[in-house]
């Protein structure tokens, strides 16, 4: 079997490909060749050992869909991918419209619709949340630098500035905002997300559905140690029953078909659960879970083939991730071949 998988960026905002092959392989049943499908030259799961059988470079999302179905279609022809996992929020509105036509190429995905991508979607998880009765931080769309001057009218400061895809800053005043905002669009877009800025620990859960409402499995972690971009570089399973019951809800709800993380916060004020996102994809702290007791990634490989799964019902809590860095050490001749065949 081949699996293709999108996401080797593991740079200081990662992304979640290494660690999902990396849970793959904790499988003791894992027995596939990995191909990696990347979108620049330097993300470092290229150059790790024994990741990767062959590495290709693929288009950007904004390239459009007819480049990209042109280098999959390209790509089969050479290894013949029985399964993709797309890794990236940005890309998976493409994979989801090519879902179709890959197969027809005999590619199989386990992939949310079309119209569960936009339920769960940053500007309108506000709605999904309210209408379930779920808590959530109150936030408003803005799409210029004037509208900016709304804040005042439905917040204190600070508040968070956030772009519907990635990227989040905390300020404490209209400049700062207008700073961020420009930052923002200028890299994923608008509308602008400003939303109330809550104090408390945060809270991640990785969950997957089976697309009938039913969970697979979910695993909640604290976060220990967060970055500057707001990334938890290190994290302890704990159980919480609210945290697992709200991940089981949105699951149901949505019917959701595929990997998720849903982000929390706790009140210091109130000790009360905020779902601040829903990322439609596994998180880069997947490896997490498969050494807690679920894997996640594994689970989700047998759903795209068609496979019967039985969910978790348990893991162990007090299991710790830290993440590291380290150099990765390669000649120029590598570097080379990618640039200019494109593989390797």
């Amino acid at each position: 079997m081949k699996l293709a998988i999108t996401g080797l960026n593991a740079t200081d905002n990662p992304g979640p490909g290494v660690p999902l092959i990396r849970s793959l392989k904790h499988s003791e049943e894992f027995d596939a060749e990995i191909i990696g499908l990347i979108y620049d030259v330097l993300e470092p799961g290229i150059y790790m050992e024994n990741l990767t059988k062959k590495n290709y470079l693929i288009p950007y999302p904004s390239s459009g869909l007819e480049n990209l179905y042109e280098r999959l279609s390209y790509i089969q022809q050479q290894e013949k991918i029985d399964v993709i996992i797309p890794t990236l929020d940005s890309e998976l509105f493409g994979f989801v419209k090519l879902e179709d036509k890959l197969e027809e190429l005999g590619i199989n995905m386990f992939l949310p619709t079309f119209e569960q991508l936009n339920i769960r979607a940053k500007d309108k998880l506000f709605d999904f949340c309210s209408d379930n009765e779920i808590n959530v931080p109150k936030n408003i769309l803005v799409s210029s630098i004037s509208e900016l001057q709304k804040i005042p009218e439905d917040f204190d400061y600070p508040v968070v500035v956030k772009g519907i895809f990635y990227d989040a800053y905390i300020v404490n005043n209209l400049e700062e905002a207008k700073t961020a905002f420009l930052k923002i669009s200028s890299k994923w877009g608008l509308p602008i997300i400003i939303q109330e800025y809550l104090k408390g620990d945060e809270f991640n859960v990785v969950a997957l559905g089976d697309g009938t409402g039913q969970t697979i499995g979910a695993v909640a972690m604290r976060k220990l140690y967060i970055t500057d971009k707001g990334k938890g570089w290190a994290g302890i399973t704990i159980f919480d029953n609210n945290l697992i019951e709200i991940s089981k809800k949105v699951i149901e709800r949505i019917k959701w078909r595929s990997g998720m993380e849903l982000e929390f916060i706790r009140s210091s004020e109130t000790g009360q659960y905020f779902l601040l996102e829903i990322n439609p994809r596994f998180p880069v702290w997947v490896y997490l879970a498969p050494n807690a007791g679920q894997n996640l990634p594994y689970a989700l490989l047998q759903l795209a083939l068609g496979n019967q799964v039985q969910p978790f019902d348990n893991y162990k809590v007090g299991t710790i991730f830290v993440r590291s860095s380290w150099d990765l050490i390669t000649d120029i001749s590598v570097f080379e071949k990618i640039t200019t065949k494109g593989e390797i």
